[in-house]
């Protein structure tokens, strides 16, 4: 079936209609599907009935899920899968990897394994209004040197509200099923995939490898029969269909899985052993033609003013088509300018999310609390009445800073109105992204006599420390550093977070309730947790909600994450300005450890406001990396108490070096190159794109660990540093010819 490329794609029947069409149907005869007793089967007929049943019951569920046109009814359908249930109960070692129970009834897992991408799963950059599309088009315009009227084509479809999940398949067979996690590592959730019907666990005429991405996500009905259903037996009632997708995905029983209903689009892919078209509109297709679900509103469209309008259209239909979307996702459609285009550290360049409007709702403001995060940053939060946005009950919401509670931005300038927030106020809440909920307008009409403005505290309420705001800062910050509890059990949570060391079975819960009892003070208490309590089981295992298992099971996730990425170490210390971005450049631009924690100790040894030489000019090469977030590295290293926080950590760890991706036979494989001046055959952004696609370092500025500088014209004050360094200068043809691209 061939993705649509229109938005009047007829919806499937109603249910009830279907099955009434299903029970018109014929049965298939069921006296020839038992035509022999279990008990009968010898070992080569078992064999054979197994397989005949592994290919009936992936009929029906073709039928069912991604034609909309069942055949079979179904008591004939659970007629088929306790036949071959009790086939393999009689032979357990002749059971099928495409069968039924490889997809319904598994064994509860004591827990969810890790699974590594072969690609990164990345997120989108998002987009709120017609304006930031356009910049979105010009932008590829300008990475790629197009001319305003050149053909560029992309694909529009349903940004869908559910759960990421990627399949690998390998001869045609479902091998392993991830979560996104944190893009490179995800859950383990196989056997919990293979109950998705819309999910084949064999296909034909696949690439030999073919990793498929696509969303779990519940319709409206089911999702109301589901909470119907729950709260008859007294179970949990899920806030909405994506909370109640994503946990019934992640069941450790599949066989809860099984039972719940959970649909599936595809929409995009990993690795390949074999393209699978030469457009995102081509690829879609070949998905849909291997028994994958594509979503139907997909188009294709021809420029900015037709990705705008099938926007419109979608979030128009939004309300009828019986699943939550939260926007449109645009795509570029060529697939080589794709690949020119590649990917940032976390989003690609060639695809964005139009969000829909963020839905609104007023309550009362009941209270605001100070949190105080691991920099020390006082972060106002909104205490409401609860009230519905979008579908999820909202109760807290951020203020972001002292000047957005006084009305006013960081230059002073009037925001709504000029309006301050006040406890007891009616305030207007959205949800940003459909995210994060934010407060955005206050009714003064329905605000109190009395009410005082609020006093932003000039005290830390965790240590009452002075919190100082620093001038161009628009965050006040508590002094305690150290001493302050807040800062030190929030740096741990920081350490123990998905992106860091993400130990299993320590999350912020944990963190807390061991920062109380003494157990953990930093980051390196966690890894000599088991021997300073000897086998350490006793103590934990009495604990509310441990046992020994669980104790056990924590000791050895902490045992496991001594062996650590670098980028993940240095995302972990926690320090201010240094996020999961930041920390990947400076691992790759180090590569290890020590290369990093010498260049960091030279320069924190120099005098303060002296910074300077050969390794300062170093930092300040890594392209991303500027004085601001400089000068916080040699803070952390300059302090003792830090320093010697951090040497304590890496004495127990095993930090990995981070091995920067290698091309083939690429000449620039581990150069370090810095462009400059004006390139007339491809942008700047495109020329860095494709140095580190081959294995290159880019850096900002020249120094004398510079290899390379392709310099083109306009060429100033980089090229003469390069010529009094030595440093071998280019021109763009002569990159081009090095790299093969002349």
């Amino acid at each position: 079936m061939p993705v649509g490329v229109t938005l009047d794609a007829a919806p499937p029947a109603p249910y009830h209609l279907r099955k009434k069409a299903w029970q018109r149907r014929r049965e298939p005869d069921m006296a020839a599907t038992a035509q022999t007793p279990v008990d009968e089967l010898d070992e080569a007929g078992a064999r054979a009935e197994l397989e005949r049943l592994a290919a009936a019951i992936a009929a029906a569920d073709e039928a069912y899920h991604r034609r909309d046109a069942p055949e079979i009814s179904d008591a004939a359908y659970d007629a088929l899968k306790a036949r071959n249930a009790a086939i393999e109960a009689r032979f357990a070692h002749l059971a099928r990897a495409d069968g039924p129970s490889g997809r319904v009834g598994a064994a509860p897992a004591e827990g969810f394994g890790k699974l590594r991408h072969a690609q990164r799963m990345l997120s989108l950059d998002n987009a709120f209004s017609d304006s930031d599309v356009a910049d979105f088009v010009a932008g590829i315009r300008r990475f790629l040197s197009l001319d305003a009227d050149a053909p560029l084509a992309f694909t529009a479809e349903p940004k869908i509200d559910g759960l990421s999940l990627s399949l690998r398949y390998e001869a045609g067979r479902l091998v392993q099923a991830a979560t996104r996690g944190d893009g490179t590592t995800g859950e383990d959730v196989t056997a919990n995939a293979r109950t998705i019907r819309d999910i084949p666990a064999v296909i034909e005429g696949a690439p030999e490898v073919l990793e498929v991405r696509g969303e779990v996500y519940m319709s409206h009905a089911d999702f109301a029969a589901l909470n119907a259903r729950q709260a008859e037996a007294g179970g949990k009632t899920f806030a909405n269909p994506r909370n109640a997708a994503a946990g019934s995905l992640r069941q450790l029983d599949a066989s809860v899985t099984a039972a719940r209903p959970l649909r599936f689009f595809a929409y995009s892919w990993g690795t390949l052993s074999a393209p699978l078209g030469a457009t995102q509109t081509e690829a879609l297709a070949r998905l849909s033609q291997l028994g994958f679900p594509v979503n139907p509103l997909t188009r294709l469209c021809p420029d900015t003013a037709a990705m705008l309008a099938a926007w419109a259209e979608i979030e128009q239909r939004r309300a009828t088509l019986g699943y939550d979307i939260d926007g449109v996702v645009y795509k570029l459609d060529d697939l080589a300018l794709q690949a020119r285009l590649g990917v940032r550290s976390t989003t690609p360049r060639w695809a964005l999310a139009h969000k829909f409007p963020a839905e609104l709702a007023w309550t009362r403001l009941e209270a605001i609390d100070i949190q105080v995060g691991r920099t020390g940053a006082l972060s106002p939060v909104a205490r409401l009445q609860p009230v519905t946005v979008g579908g999820v009950v909202v109760s807290n919401a951020t203020l972001h800073n002292e000047d957005y509670i006084a009305g006013r931005d960081s230059r002073g300038a009037p925001i709504r109105d000029g309006k301050d927030i006040r406890v007891g106020d009616w305030v207007q809440v959205y949800r940003a992204g459909d995210v994060i909920p934010k407060v955005a307008d206050v009714d003064l009409s329905k605000r109190k006599d009395g009410s005082q403005p609020y006093e932003f505290p000039s005290k830390c309420p965790e240590c009452g420390s002075d919190a100082v705001r620093e001038p161009g800062d628009s965050v006040r910050r508590c002094t305690g550093g150290l001493i302050c509890p807040a800062q030190a059990v929030e740096r741990l949570k920081h350490f123990v977070s998905r992106a860091a060391f993400d130990i299993e079975g320590l999350g912020a819960r944990q963190v807390e309730a061991f920062w109380r009892d003494g157990w953990i003070r930093e980051p390196a208490d966690i890894f000599t947790l088991e021997e300073r309590f000897g086998s350490g089981l006793q103590q934990l295992k009495n604990r509310e909600g441990w046992g020994e298992k669980s104790a056990a099971n924590l000791f050895a996730a902490i045992s496991e994450r001594r062996r650590i990425p670098l980028a993940r170490l240095i995302f972990a210390l926690g320090i201010r300005h240094v996020g999961e971005v930041a920390a990947r450049l400076l691992a790759r631009h180090y590569g290890g450890w020590p290369a990093f924690e010498a260049a960091m100790t030279a320069i924190a040894e120099a005098p303060v406001g002296a910074e300077s030489g050969p390794e300062w000019d170093d930092l300040l090469s890594v392209d991303g990396v500027g004085p601001v977030l400089a000068a916080s590295l040699v803070a952390t290293f300059r302090n003792p108490a830090e320093r010697a926080s951090i040497d304590r950590l890496v004495a127990l760890l095993d930090v990995q070096p981070e091995a920067a991706p290698v091309a083939a036979a690429s000449p620039v494989a581990g150069k370090t190159i810095v462009f400059t001046g004006t390139l007339e055959r491809m942008s700047r952004a495109e020329a860095k794109a494709r140095a580190e696609a081959l294995g290159a370092k880019v850096a900002g500025s020249v120094s004398a660990k510079t290899d390379l500088v392709v310099a083109g014209p306009g060429a100033g004050s980089k090229a003469k540093k390069a010529a009094e360094l030595g440093v071998r200068t280019i021109d763009e043809d002569g990159w081009l010819s090095l790299i093969g691209a002349g």
